[in-house]
């Protein structure tokens, strides 16, 4: 298995290769950059291998609003690992090590775009249902939430806003 860890700044070109291959295009990769760049990165982990960067994956901070209130939250994503190492449990120990740091940092609320199928071995649920909205059309089964706290959501409802500069990234 391989060891997670934070990136530093010599993983940057790693980072972007690992994204690059994982989704076959730029786009994540541009993404990350531009959170790293204006300093909302709040999570960056990369998965090595013997000595090798295999995955990487993010989380930056969202707001949810509603009419007259607000909170934060945290997305996840994205995470990518390269083709010849999927499938192996090296995504789901980057998502188990980022779900860890995101409760030693108090974070409560987690929302991600993803896998239907993957993502609900974590415990993210639907979002919706919960009265979480994406404030850009998303398949409903694959915008999902996890409450890092039990009744973390209680009360609560709204609809996640990603930075105005990131939404055509998204």
């Amino acid at each position: 298995m391989p060891i997670i860890r934070p990136e530093t700044p010599e993983d940057v070109d790693s980072i972007r290769y690992v994204n690059e291959q994982a989704f076959g295009q730029e786009d994540e990769s541009k993404l990350i950059e531009k959170l790293r760049k204006r300093g909302v990165l709040t999570i960056s982990l990369v998965a090595v291998h013997d000595g090798e960067i295999v995955g990487h994956i993010a989380f930056s901070p969202v707001v949810v609003r509603s009419e007259g209130s607000s909170f934060e939250a945290i997305a996840l994503g994205p995470m990518a690992v390269l083709p010849m190492y999927q499938r192996k449990g090296i995504g789901s120990q980057m998502v188990g090590a980022g779900l860890e740091e995101c409760r030693r940092l108090g974070q409560e609320i987690i929302v991600v775009l993803g896998h239907a199928d993957y993502y609900p071995r974590f415990g993210f649920v639907l979002a919706k249902p919960k009265g979480i909205d994406c404030e850009f059309e998303v398949p409903e089964e694959a915008w999902m939430i996890l409450e890092l706290r039990e009744g973390a959501l209680a009360g609560r409802r709204g609809t996640i806003r990603f930075q105005p500069e990131f939404k055509e990234d998204m």
